[in-house]
Order: C-alpha cells, then sequence, then structure tokens
C-alpha cells in the first residue's frame, strides 16, 4: 500500500513550513499544489501549478493528474485561504464578503470534492482543512472570515459522515494565530514565543494522518504554545 499526500498552498507562509515537516515523513509521493512553486530537491515530488481554486474546472483539471487505485491511501491537507477584517458588519462591502466566501469557503468545497472522488477509486483518505478560532467563536470585525471559516467547518463535519461509505476521514484545525511573518507586522508587541509555528501544524496534521482510521469530524483548536513555567 502506498501513501500520497497532496498539499494545496504549499508555497505560502503556512504552506511552506508545513511542507518542509511532511517532506520528512514517511510518504511515497507527494503532490505540491500552488501558483508558484519553491525549489523542492526531492524526486517524490511532483509540482502542479493551479491558479483559481474557486474556478472547478482549474480544481478538476488538478486532480486529473492524479491516478487513483486501490493499492493508494491519499492525504490531502489544505492551507488555501484569506483574511479580511477590521470592519462591522454594516462597513463591510458586499465584494469583500464574496472574496471571503470565494477563498476560504468554495476553494474548499471544492478541493473536499474532488478528492472524495479521488479517494472513491482508491483504498481510503484523509483530509483536513485550515478552519480558524472565528469560525467557532465570533470575534468583533470579523464576520466575512469568520461565516466563511464557519463554512468550512461545517463542511468537515459534513464530509466527516459522508466519508465512512467511501473510507475517507476529515478533520479540520483552527488555529488562533500562527507565527508567520505578516501576522509579527501585523501584531509588532505580541509574544511571538507563545505562537503556534507552521511547523508544528505539520507534525500535528502529520499525526492525525497517522491516525486517520480513527480520527474524524474534529476541528481542533490551536491556541498558543503551553508555558515552560514551573
Amino acid at each position: 500500500m502506498t501513501k500520497e499526500l497532496l498539499i494545496f498552498g504549499s508555497s505560502g507562509a503556512l504552506g511552506n513550513g508545513v511542507t518542509e515537516v511532511l517532506l520528512k515523513k514517511q510518504y511515497d509521493n507527494i503532490y505540491l499544489f500552488d501558483f508558484k512553486h519553491k525549489d523542492r530537491s526531492n524526486p517524490n515530488v511532483k509540482l502542479i501549478t493551479i491558479n483559481d481554486l474557486s474556478e472547478e474546472l482549474n480544481i478538476k483539471k488538478a486532480f486529473a493528474q492524479i491516478t487513483p487505485s486501490r493499492e493508494k491511501i491519499f492525504y490531502l491537507f489544505s492551507t488555501v485561504g484569506g483574511f479580511y477584517g477590521g470592519k462591522n458588519i454594516w462597513e463591510t462591502e458586499i465584494g469583500y464578503f464574496d472574496r471571503m466566501i470565494n477563498m476560504n469557503l468554495k476553494t474548499s468545497f471544492l478541493i473536499a470534492k474532488y478528492f472524495s472522488l479521488l479517494v472513491k477509486d482508491s483504498h481510503s483518505g484523509s483530509i483536513c482543512l485550515t478552519a480558524a478560532y472565528t469560525g467557532l467563536d465570533a470575534e468583533a470585525g470579523k464576520a466575512a472570515y469568520g461565516i466563511s471559516k464557519a463554512g468550512v467547518i461545517h463542511l468537515i463535519k459534513t464530509l466527516s459522515e459522508e466519508g465512512k461509505k467511501i473510507n475517507l476521514s476529515a478533520n479540520a484545525i483552527a488555529p488562533y494565530i500562527i507565527d508567520t511573518p505578516a501576522n509579527r507586522e501585523w501584531m509588532k508587541d505580541a509574544d511571538f514565543e507563545k505562537w503556534i509555528t507552521p511547523e508544528d501544524i505539520g507534525e500535528f496534521v502529520n499525526s492525525l494522518f497517522q491516525n486517520y482510521q480513527a480520527v474524524s469530524g474534529n476541528i481542533c483548536q490551536m491556541m498558543d504554545h503551553l508555558s515552560n513555567n514551573n
């Protein structure tokens, strides 16, 4: 049985750190999806260029490059998404709302749809999407973002139930804040040592995949690191 890993958004601030971790794990083949790629000196890595992920045809063409098999277990992690905030609901332009739905929910739905079709014709599989803490607990000034991420959470919950028919487990991470250059610039006075790193997320996602047959339907909140003080 071969293990095949798919990573969407592999070259972004989150995706790059996650990818560096997962490249060192025991996967037979790894497919990296993004609109641009970093050099990867790994013979088992295939780079797949994909642009607008909210267009179904683009997703369909990307998945057409992967061959299903009853001798393959497929795993997928998606970092794809975007953030918009700082406005009350009555100040939010509908264009920004649509953008959040497209970037966070529609892309996740399409990725989940075509991954499900791949797994359906294979041995089994597991998917992990990136939700957000705001999708679980509303925060002022983040309505469009929170609504789109809440949709991702509902998507995972539904897919976990439907996935039982095709040997597919589904989970999501829901980080509060991730240690990326953009977030450091945005919150310059924060204690960065407490923040969850992309590498932390990579290790955690790998642990989900290693236990994919027993773990499904979970929205895993990832908050600050615990203090080392005794």
